[in-house]
């Protein structure tokens, strides 16, 4: 049994609050709009898209709050997957955080801080002989691994970084996420209030469609329009994703039957506010035409602010934008290191990964090991693909965790009735039923979809199902650590 007296209670709201916050905005909100009006090409669907979103994470979010009050334990949905269907299935949701939904975020988290670094400081890269070489995987695709292999370099340097400061304590850890966590709000606020009260814009934009030109373009329709709502909501729920990591570390926090479900309603609400109003400062600025051909949203809509003012401040754009990416990434990525661990941490002390694993530092009260291990597969995923490779694989394998753990509070209500419930979920049965049949439609159509575009030749790899194998090299393990236990329970 994992004890939570391994672990001191030092975290308050504040620090839970940022911690959600934190782990949540990250890259998404300046990488995705961009992508997400392409497929669009209309922003009152954009808007709408935010907003359904961040709603539905809402639901999941006070889903998910009411079974962290039920269940305060370090390890959180791992614990909480444990208790309501049993230990294999936890299994499956504990390796999943390590082998893709977890190490994988860091991976591309970081990754768009070191990109962002490129922008002011060329970084290397070889020659595309070199980048053009791949390694093939049966059934999935092709990766290139050492395509921008400065980037990637970068990337694992700032991994191991932070991976060292949260090794100290989280105490540290939780002083770095507050101030990032500070300074990226105040960052897309300075955004927004620039774009308003001095950027040259025009309320017209929010309501006018992108133009179709020989067909090309233009606001899809039909059976397109709802191909291009998923792969939208995709990269909205990227930028949301991440909420749910404040239960990882309840043992941490103080009073977490009370303080974590209160942190992530706040949590939540602040990050839907932030990015309703950073779209709607987007799209003040810039046309939804202009916002679909941009590369980076962000710099065009603040280059555009700032030649309003002064055209010899253009080109202060792109380094204050990747200056604002930096602090956002390099907190989103602090956070998401800090908690995660704790997952593979409680899966070693219950026997169900490597026994080492379950130690908590003597001085640093942290589980070194853990974060150590986190660290190094974080790291070799960040050979493994591009931005989008990493975090449309991990989106879609999280969605379906997402899905259980709502499906479990009605499991629990008819499992434990009577077990204390200090948070019940707001309009329940309605809201834990939307998110669920929701989040069942969302994957089902992702796997689909994934498949078509790899038969059509428009992706090299199916991430959907690169997820799901490695996903399923986790049941090998499962076994060997079953029979690990059943040789310890002999020997006592």
């Amino acid at each position: 049994m994992s004890s939570q007296k391994d672990f001191t209670p030092r975290l308050g709201l504040i620090t839970t609050v940022s911690i959600v916050v934190g782990g949540v905005i990250g890259s998404g909100i300046f990488k995705k709009p961009a992508s997400m009006a392409s497929q669009l090409g209309s922003p009152e669907w954009l808007l709408c898209i935010w907003i359904l979103a961040g709603m539905l994470t809402l639901f999941g979010a006070l889903t998910n709050a009411e079974i962290a009050g039920m269940i305060p334990k370090t390890g959180g949905q791992y614990e909480f997957f444990r208790t309501m269907y049993g230990e294999f299935t936890a299994y499956l949701y504990g390796w999943a955080m390590f082998s893709v939904v977890q190490t994988a975020s860091i991976a591309s988290i970081t990754y768009i801080f070191a990109d962002s670094v490129q922008s002011l400081i060329a970084l290397p890269r070889f020659s595309p002989d070199i980048e053009a070489l791949s390694l093939h995987l049966p059934f999935i695709g092709s990766i290139f691994p050492l395509k921008d292999i400065g980037i990637k370099v970068l990337t694992i340097l700032a991994i191991l970084f932070l991976t060292f400061v949260n090794y100290r304590g989280v105490t540290l850890g939780g002083t770095v996420q507050v101030l990032f966590t500070t300074l990226k709000v105040l960052a897309l606020l300075f955004i927004v209030a620039m774009a308003f009260a001095l950027g040259n814009g025009d309320f017209a934009h929010f309501s006018r469609d992108m133009i179709s030109v020989d067909g090309v373009g233009g606001v899809p329709t039909n059976w397109s329009l709802i191909s291009s709502l998923v792969m939208a909501l995709s990269g909205a729920f990227w930028a949301y994703d991440g909420w749910n990591n404040i239960t990882y570390i309840a043992g941490e926090v103080k009073e977490p039957s009370k303080t974590i479900p209160r942190g992530l309603f706040l949590g939540m609400i602040i990050i839907i506010s932030v990015y309703l109003l950073i779209n709607l400062a987007y799209l003040y600025i810039l046309p939804i035409d202009s916002m679909a051909q941009s590369s980076l949203v962000a710099v065009d809509v603040v280059k555009a602010i700032f030649a309003s003012i002064d055209p010899g401040l253009a080109s202060l754009a792109t380094a204050f934008i990747s200056i604002a990416i930096m602090i956002s990434t390099f907190g989103a990525s602090n956070g998401t290191i800090l908690v995660s661990s704790r997952v593979y941490y409680a899966m070693a002390k219950q026997g169900l990964f490597f026994r080492s694993i379950g130690n908590v530092h003597p001085r640093f009260k942290t589980p070194g090991r853990a974060l150590i291990i986190q660290g190094i597969w974080s790291s070799v995923l960040v050979f493994s693909g591009t931005f989008d490779t990493l975090t449309d694989m991990l989106i879609f394998v999280s969605w379906i965790f997402y899905a259980m753990g709502a499906f479990g509070v009605f499991v629990l209500r008819k499992k434990l009735p009577d077990h204390p419930r200090p948070y019940r979920v707001w309009g329940y049965p309605i809201v834990p039923a939307i998110f669920v049949i929701f989040a069942i439609g969302f994957v089902a159509y992702t796997l689909y979809n994934d498949i078509a575009m790899y038969l059509a030749g428009t992706t090299p790899i199916i991430n959907s199902v690169f997820g799901l194998a490695l996903v399923a090299l986790g049941i090998p393990f499962y076994l060997y650590f079953r029979k690990q236990q059943h040789f310890s329970s002999e020997e006592q």
